[in-house]
């Protein structure tokens, strides 16, 4: 398509648009005038879908009524709440419904899915990510590296973009693995890279880990309800993630968590084990030999949050209604003419660090401002467009297909130009 400067064309753009309707679906904050924000940190905390309320207040009446009998009476019965949500979760990865479960939080997946997967020997115990990982992805990587024993600057790879460059390419990726996987027991990125905005080829990645026999697994935090996933047929082993931000569950919303097929009933696997894992059928018998489930469930501890469930499911419901490859293309197309508007129209010295293939990026541009970075963002905050600010020079913007509009992206060109 091709994007011209014009408010008329965004506005256009937005009555051609099949999904528009679904922004209704959203609480939008307001500014101080009544009007709503330009709301662009959907990478970050996603919007309140509007039936979210409802399905609380259910859980809350079906409590009311019937205390603990409802695990069994409410009108979504709590013990198999959790299933309610697979079939929709395992659309959106591309999955199937045995290898997802929506669990715990992002972290705390990563580290029981660790337990299993990252399981280091003498000669094979590095673990390979991107230079520029999410600082908690850091954090618990290198406390798994400790905990086995080894020190973080021996068994640590970061992989860097090269010089003079923001994107990591694929072939680097690839030649570093063939040069050195056989050392390396865990292949582990991001999905979509928080602060570039960098989308992996994940296909790729996992063939090259394969072809060392490397176990490969993605955080997917910020692709999940952004991209086009296929993680079984891609082959990936393992993949965590949050459904706070694209997947608009909520504030501390709960986790998810992938376990490809191959490996569910695995009994060489060490795993940390929970009640909640055990065969549903002989559960409540309260014996002590363990039963796991034969599915990604066996990795769960407890029983879950039934509210966070309930608002977590308002998401996936409109995300089923919608369709992933439809939001792919909107998304794909807003996003394209976000970086044609600030090429063609802003005057500040700004860079697009995000890659410029559609394949390799979301609905995030990371904009890299060389001059008095922080004080835009909080202009452009000031006046409405809700974006974020990442250390030391980015803010990123986000225009999600779901909730936001063409002019949406318009006005906020305009703002930053002002």
């Amino acid at each position: 398509m091709k994007f011209n400067t014009d408010l008329s064309f965004a506005k256009k753009c937005d009555n051609a648009d099949p999904l528009k309707s679904y922004r209704d679906r959203f609480l939008i904050p307001k500014n101080k005038d009544g009007s709503d924000v330009i709301y662009f940190a959907g990478n970050s905390l996603g919007l309140q879908p509007n039936t979210v309320r409802d399905n609380i207040e259910q859980e809350l009446s079906d409590w009311e009524k019937f205390a603990v009998e409802g695990h069994r009476l409410a009108k979504n019965p709590w013990l198999p709440y959790h299933e309610f949500l697979t079939e929709g979760t395992a659309k959106l990865v591309g999955a199937k419904s045995e290898e997802v479960v929506n669990m715990n939080s992002l972290t705390t997946n990563l580290h029981l899915l660790f337990v299993s997967f990252y399981r280091p020997t003498k000669t094979r115990y590095k673990i390979l990510i991107e230079s520029n990982s999410f600082p908690s992805d850091h954090y618990a990587i290198q406390s798994q590296i400790k905990f086995h024993g080894y020190k973080v600057q021996d068994a640590l790879i970061e992989m860097k973009p090269r010089a003079g460059e923001d994107k990591i390419r694929t072939e680097d990726i690839e030649e570093l693995i063939s040069l050195q996987g056989d050392s390396i027991a865990l292949i582990w990125f991001a999905g979509v890279n928080y602060y570039s905005g960098q989308a992996f080829e994940f296909k790729k990645i996992t063939e090259a880990g394969h072809k060392k026999n490397i176990c490969v697994g993605f955080d997917l935090a910020h692709a999940t309800g952004n991209l086009e996933l296929n993680l079984h047929d891609w082959g990936v082993d393992f993949a965590v993630w949050c459904n706070y931000k694209y997947m608009n569950g909520g504030p501390g919303a709960i986790g998810g968590a992938f376990v490809h097929e191959k490996h569910l009933n695995d009994n060489s696997l060490p795993k940390f084990l929970g009640w909640w894992g055990h065969d549903k059928e002989t559960r409540f018998l309260m014996d002590h030999k363990y039963i796991p489930i034969p599915t990604v469930e066996s990795w769960q501890l407890s029983n879950p949050p039934i509210f966070q469930l309930a608002a977590l499911k308002a998401s996936l419901d409109i995300f089923d209604s919608a369709g992933m490859k439809a939001l792919r293309e909107k998304s794909e197309k807003m996003t394209a003419y976000m970086e044609f508007l600030l090429q063609e129209k802003v005057q500040r010295e700004i860079e697009i660090i995000t890659p410029t293939e559609k394949n390799e990026r979301g609905c995030q541009l990371s904009l890299r401002v060389r001059k008095d970075g922080k004080k835009l963002y909080k202009d452009l905050i000031s006046k409405g467009v809700i974006c974020d600010w990442r250390e030391p020079d980015v803010i990123r913007v986000a225009p999600v297909p779901l909730y936001n509009t063409f002019e949406d992206i318009w006005r906020s060109v305009e703002i930053l130009n002002l």
